[in-house]
């Protein structure tokens, strides 16, 4: 097999396996919705339960349910002493919904539904759905950032291939992955987070968010393994150990530890009510 045989083959694949790993991050995020199904009497109701939303507006959570069919919505400020507040949910339409009374960007608000048809009475979740809120981001940053960490992967992808072969492009494919996480992670990264949440950066020293620490430790790894095959480009094992360490922060998955208002230790917080 000719070696622009194997590179075809070898670019397939790292296409196919970056957008498994687009995906897994898209659905196991802390801010993916809820989703599932339950039985109530001889109805089978299916909901999706959304756990973030953009500031300056309520979110509504909304289900879908036959006739007959009633609801109760409970929810608080996450880490808060509040006590729990109970709102019968309107019919609208077909629906059933409730709002959740919008809270700052990061402010975090925890919340059930029950649903009851007169005779059964059944709860959707065993554990309370958490919402964040944050911030508008507009379109202009966060979809250049999104490609640009999506080709980082895809040329991260491609250049741990070429490191475990010893191929001869190893180092053009580390280089690319640098420049492309540069300003994908380490500069539309943090003007993310500052349209989000109104800071820059949230992870280590000054915050836990593992987001930003998943993409310094990673963008470490690159420059290091820029570095080396630089120096001899028959290093090739730089690239794909730097290509396991992203591999291995992108699958933890994405917003995880991120930012959060502690309403038990701010003073004046807006209420929930």
């Amino acid at each position: 097999m000719s070696y622009l045989t194997k590179s075809i083959f070898f670019w397939i694949f790292s296409v196919i396996f970056t957008l498994a790993i687009a995906a897994y991050q898209r659905t196991t995020g802390p801010t993916y919705p809820v989703r599932g199904k339950t039985e109530l009497g001889s109805d089978v109701i299916r909901y999706r339960l959304i756990r973030t939303h953009v500031t300056g507006q309520d979110a509504r959570v909304s289900i879908e349910v036959p006739a007959g069919v009633n609801g109760e919505f409970t929810y608080r400020r996450f880490k808060s002493f509040d006590s729990w507040h109970t709102v019968p949910m309107l019919m609208e339409g077909s629906e059933l919904a409730a709002y959740i009374p919008q809270q700052p960007a990061a402010g975090k608000v925890e919340y059930k539904v029950t649903l009851s048809d007169g005779s059964d009475r059944i709860e959707l979740t065993a554990e309370p759905v958490v919402l964040r809120y944050k911030g508008h981001v507009p379109d202009y940053v966060l979809i250049p950032h999104i490609i640009l960490m999506f080709l980082a992967m895809l040329f991260s992808t491609r250049a741990g291939i070429e490191g475990l072969i010893r191929g001869k492009h190893a180092f053009n494919y580390t280089a690319a992955t640098l420049f492309l996480l540069l300003p994908g992670g380490m500069i539309l990264g943090p003007i993310v987070q500052k349209f989000a949440f109104d800071a820059y950066w949230t992870g280590w020293p000054v915050g836990t968010d593992l987001t930003d620490n998943k993409t310094a430790v990673a963008f470490i790894a690159w420059i290091i393994a820029f570095v080396r095959l630089r120096k001899d480009r028959t290093h090739t094992t730089w690239a794909w150990v730097a290509a396991l360490i992203l591999l291995a922060v992108y699958l933890i998955p994405h917003s995880m530890m991120g930012s959060e208002i502690d309403h038990t230790q701010v003073q004046g917080a807006i209420p929930a009510e």
